[in-house]
């Protein structure tokens, strides 16, 4: 009976633990017209994350420059509605260049790794962010 209980009682706490997710402020990335590339200056903190949606064509070279006021934020770059990241910031630093495969929408998705999360540290960052070509 005991197992039973438990295996009902797991049942009721595993959902609430997958619902709970960390806060995202989403913003559309807008350059001015003419210009090639803009800057975004921003914070998080805690579990937060802040995600900069890019528009851009197949062809397009982007570039994103990553400077920050603490060392456990990062950034990653994903096609929209991708969980598979084109870049890991934690992985491979603080700049990314590339020409874009693909037409569409692409997130740069800035975070606080684990501890610092978890310590509900707080990051001030700057992005610069450029598209270029076509």
């Amino acid at each position: 009976m005991r197992t039973a209980v438990r295996a009902l009682l797991s049942l009721l706490i595993l959902p609430a633990t997958f619902c709970a997710q960390p806060p995202i402020k989403s913003q559309k990335v807008e350059f001015v017209k003419g210009a090639s590339s803009t800057v975004v200056k921003g914070s998080i903190k805690g579990d937060a994350v802040a995600d900069y949606v890019v528009t851009a064509v197949a062809g397009q070279k982007m570039a994103v420059s990553f400077k920050t006021s603490n060392k456990s934020a990062y950034f990653n770059v994903m096609p929209t509605g991708d969980a598979l990241a084109l870049f890991n910031g934690s992985v491979s630093g603080d700049d990314y260049e590339t020409t874009l495969p693909a037409a569409g929408d692409y997130t740069i998705r800035v975070y606080l790794m684990g501890n610092a999360a978890r310590q509900n540290a707080v990051a001030k960052y700057t992005l610069t962010i450029g598209l270029t070509g076509k």
